[in-house]
């Protein structure tokens, strides 16, 4: 009777620990990643793994892992690789109590997705640029998106690849809802003789603006702000005729090795004290908490003209294969 007890409560102990480990993979800038995983460590004496990963890779990650899960949770990354994670099974249907305290894009993001991910911040697709390389150049900052094919800027515009990069497929469905598909990809063809290099992360094009390696990059504008802060020459617009936005989100793993760990690290998440950490960290996205305080550094949505970006549509695998798919056959396969 001793020995079944002791075996017992070693079960239970053994339970205990792995319920106190989280790994996540994490979509968002690392100084934020590094933020989270030090904060939610500390505060609940939980171990929490983090890996950095852009949404498209973290996404390839998920469907490689599918019968074997080693992530409990995905945080951060645009919205549609989120959505796609859902429609292919990837992600638990988890309603969150916190779900009536959220911003109804962030609210319609769960809904869409059969509420298996959930929106935590929203921003907006624009332009980084440099202030000193484009005074040197005696140019104007680029307005629209007809002013990236300036002959001028050629070699001096950085992207993303959209096959690794959400920000970059954000950009892609983005011109197909502005202009219809044809026309946005005559557009990216043309966009790609001033293209210098398409990285891997969305994030890198505006740090490499930051740092005075490219004068132009296509980004999110949020990073902007925090590039400012370090004392870098940039700033950031959205162009006038039109953009999208992201709706950064968040998915548990179906399958989650340690779900309870996971359900409690996703609630954490969505408080107004864990949003607000995305400023501490200089991220200044639009928190999806409604009380959560916003910085006043965070792109004031209302003087952006947005589109009516379709997340649902574009948010589909086959809509998101297919788009990549010709911007690969298209676009990246010429010359520059």
């Amino acid at each position: 009777m001793k020995k079944l007890f002791v075996v017992s409560v070693l079960a239970a102990a053994s339970g205990f620990v792995q319920a106190q480990t989280v790994n996540v993979i994490c979509s968002v800038q690392a100084e934020w990643c590094n933020m989270i995983g030090t904060v939610y460590a500390k505060t609940t004496g939980t171990k929490i793994n983090v890996s950095m990963k852009g949404s498209g890779e973290a996404l390839a990650q998920l469907i490689a892992e599918k019968d074997n899960p080693k992530t409990d949770i995905w945080f951060g990354g645009t919205g549609d690789p989120h959505l796609q994670a859902a429609e292919l099974g990837l992600s638990l249907e988890y309603k969150s109590p916190t779900l009536p305290q959220l911003q109804s894009w962030a609210q319609q993001q769960a809904q869409q997705s059969g509420f298996r991910t959930v929106g935590i911040y929203s921003g907006p697709l624009g332009f980084g640029y440099n202030t000193e390389l484009l005074a040197k150049k005696k140019m104007q900052p680029p307005k629209t998106w007809a002013d990236l094919l300036n002959p001028a800027l050629k070699g001096d515009i950085q992207s993303a690849n959209p096959a690794s990069s959400g920000t970059a497929y954000t950009m892609v469905a983005t011109l197909v809802q502005l202009m219809g598909e044809d026309k946005a990809f005559e557009y990216l063809k043309k966009l790609h003789a001033n293209i210098s290099q398409y990285t891997r992360s969305g994030t890198g094009p505006i740090k490499a603006v930051a740092r005075g390696e490219t004068m132009v990059s296509i980004s999110f504008v949020h990073d902007a702000p925090g590039e400012k802060m370090n004392g870098f020459p940039i700033e950031a617009v959205t162009p006038t005729d039109g953009t999208g936005a992201e709706i950064g989100s968040m998915s548990i793993i179906k399958g989650a090795r340690n779900m309870d760990a996971a359900k409690k690290f996703y609630e954490w998440a969505l408080t107004p004290a864990a949003q607000e950490m995305a400023a501490a960290a200089k991220q200044f996205q639009v928190p999806s908490n409604k009380a959560a305080k916003v910085d006043p550094r965070v792109p004031d949505f209302k003087k952006i003209k947005f589109i009516n970006y379709d997340y649902a549509k574009y948010g589909a695998s086959a809509e998101r294969k297919r788009l990549i798919a010709r911007w690969e056959k298209e676009v990246n396969s010429l010359p520059r």
